[in-house]
């Protein structure tokens, strides 16, 4: 509990006992005999201490034009009530109850979003705080922010990476659950790129710093969690829109009751009955439930992903992911590893196994791409090859490579690059990616790769047909051979095969316009990185793979922190969950303020009632609003 809700939680308690006290005295008769100026200040005193910060707050926000708002509304009620008391109609107990019971459900809200906040909040806690830096020999304290590229970072066991970086010295594994939910350890050794936020397990790192802080992964995190708030979803829009008007409505609505029926005589109603029944209809009309209770359920819903390692930029997204219909998958390092090996290796009748080999490994030599890694780890001599002898290397989008080896023209790629050249070949049939290989215009043969489906994808897919996604589709720049053996081994509905990149755009736009009619939502499942301008086109972005992608965190609508696309079902559980709880909260909570305003209009609710129409139905809602929290 924080320093301000003890206090709250002290002013209650000595308000509480106080009222309580009162009233006993009352009911024994014990004031009965005190003036009445002398009772009213019994009652004002314990009412400023529990109501001062509303008061003040009122008038506050008044100064600055924000006259209509919870805090406005509690005020006139309570203190139109301790008015009737002074002219004779005894409501001190009532103003006291009312403006008690509203701090009651002001700290229960209070702890409520605090417990909401614990779950993201916690993210925050990867922040590092110091950064050990390797200078002249010695290893010196700095601040985070202060490390430059290329400084010697030296993280001890127990001690948080503070950028993202190269490790140069040591082995360790590290603990990254703040990051990914993920509670078994990841190994790190010399060579592997590590990132900013993950805990040192055991033993003594040295790092070389990749990045600075602004721009390593933990910073980026903290930026998103600090802003998801400020994206809000359509209810939430909504409700802040319904209340900006319906407060005004109701304040000169509770006027006009105080007012007109004692003016015009309309059911013989005396100012006191006319004011009292104001004073309920103001503090009933209280958006309090509305408007607390909605953000809160989004707000469980954002915590609740986050404890599986799921970040989700704004409750716009979330509200979105529990309408998904359809959901794309990218294939390569979303559905599969994208952990290439070479299966096959096809000459033709004029060059030898080991020659193709050579020459592919030879024209993937300036290439990252895993497919060319792949190709050199099959030559196994890749260290010894001399790419002097490469010249003229140009890569063609979507097809391939073009280059000169020993001066012959080399053509290395999908069969497009070959038809494109007119070079006659023979199709290959086998199941996998098929890299077709061309030397001075002639044939060479071909070489077969194949990527292995991720652990979990097959039952990935099986939970969101379960949670109500009515079709999945697999985008690929695979042939269709090899494209439909992974998506019947996944039961993928749909698959769009031979795509190069600009076209991967052009298959959802189309598959959005077949969802326009129904109103439905389609999400992209991508890795991140050369996905970006479809994720940022579909109506949510899942970034695959995203430790440590610049990529992903920037165009994603949502952030895996690891790879596991299990992941995806239990969101899209807690975002209808979430959809589900906030739309009751609503119903209930119109519900029941209309019903009170009704009867207080023609005098059948007592103040009693109206505190229930707020603070009661705000708690109510509150707490609905906390299973968001809790959902799986």
């Amino acid at each position: 509990m924080t320093k301000k809700q003890k206090k709250t939680l002290t002013r209650v308690i000595i308000t509480g006992i106080s009222f309580t006290v009162l009233m006993i005295l009352d009911k024994t008769g014990c004031l009965n005999a005190l003036p009445l100026l002398v009772k009213f200040i019994l009652y004002f005193i314990p009412y400023l201490l529990i109501g001062y910060d509303v008061i003040l707050s009122s008038f506050r926000n008044i100064a600055h034009g924000n006259v209509f708002d919870e805090h406005f509304l509690m005020m006139i009620a309570t203190l139109a009530a301790f008015a009737l008391s002074l002219l004779g109609d005894e409501a001190y107990a009532e103003a006291l109850a009312v403006m008690l019971f509203y701090q009651v459900g002001e700290l229960f809200q209070s702890i409520a979003v605090g417990k909401s906040r614990q779950s993201i909040t916690a993210m925050m806690s990867i922040a590092p705080e110091i950064a050990n830096v390797e200078k002249d020999g010695k290893v010196v304290e700095t601040d985070p922010d202060e490390v430059q590229v290329g400084d010697i970072l030296v993280v001890k066991a127990g001690e948080k990476i503070p950028v993202d970086g190269t490790v140069i010295e040591g082995e360790s594994f590290l603990n990254t659950a703040a990051l990914t939910g993920e509670s078994v350890p990841r190994k790190a050794s010399v060579g592997d790129s590590v990132i900013s936020g993950c805990v040192n397990g055991e033993g003594v790192l040295r790092i070389r710093a990749e990045k600075e802080y602004e721009d390593s992964t933990v910073a980026k995190i903290l930026d998103l969690v600090e802003n998801a708030s400020s994206r809000k979803a359509r209810l939430e829009n909504f409700i802040t829109r319904f209340a900006r008007i319906y407060t005004p409505v109701v304040t000169i609505g509770a006027v006009a009751l105080a007012l007109i029926p004692p003016l015009f005589g309309i059911g013989d109603l005396t100012w006191a009955d006319s004011i009292r029944r104001a004073c309920n209809f103001l503090i009933v009309s209280c958006p309090c439930a509305l408007v607390i209770s909605v953000p809160l359920g989004f707000f469980g819903g954002i915590g609740a992903s986050s404890k599986l390692g799921v970040l989700v930029k704004g409750s716009n997204y979330l509200e979105a992911a529990a309408e998904l219909d359809t959901l794309v998958f990218d294939k390569t390092g979303t559905l599969t590893k994208g952990e290439f090996r070479v299966q096959k290796v096809l000459p033709s009748d004029s060059m030898s196994e080991l020659e193709l080999l050579e020459l592919a490994a030879l024209g993937e030599g300036y290439s990252n791409h895993p497919i060319a890694r792949s190709i050199r780890d099959a030559y196994g001599k890749a260290d010894s090859l001399d790419f002097s002898r490469l010249t003229d290397s140009k890569e063609e989008a979507g097809h391939g490579i073009t280059a000169k080896a020993d001066g012959r023209e080399l053509l290395l790629g999908n069969s497009a690059l070959l038809q494109a050249h007119g070079i006659t070949f023979d199709e290959c049939k086998e199941n996998g990616t098929i890299i077709y290989l061309a030397s001075e215009s002639k044939y060479a043969g071909c070489i077969v790769i194949s990527d292995t489906v991720k652990a979990g994808a097959s039952e990935a897919i099986q939970e969101l047909k379960n949670t109500g996604v009515k079709k999945t589709v697999m985008l690929t720049g695979d042939r269709a051979g090899a494209a439909q053996a992974v998506a019947g081994e996944l039961g993928i509905d749909e698959v769009r095969s031979d795509l190069l990149p600009a076209d991967k755009v052009s298959a959802v736009e189309d598959l959005l316009k077949e969802n326009e009619a129904s109103g439905k939502k389609l999400g992209f499942v991508g890795d991140g990185i050369n996905d970006a301008p479809v994720l940022m086109r579909a109506d949510v972005g899942f970034a695959m793979g995203a430790l440590g992608s610049d990529a992903a965190i920037e165009a994603a609508d949502i952030v895996l922190m690891d790879d596991d696309i299990r992941k995806i079902p239990k969101v899209i559980r807690i975002a209808r969950y979430t959809m589900r709880i906030v739309k009751k909260n609503v119903i209930f909570a119109i519900f029941v303020k209309l019903l009170i305003l009704a009867l207080s209009v023609f005098g059948l609710a007592s103040m009693w009632a109206a505190v229930f129409g707020d603070v009661g139905v705000t708690i109510i809602c509150i707490i609905f609003s906390m299973t968001t929290l809790k959902a799986k």
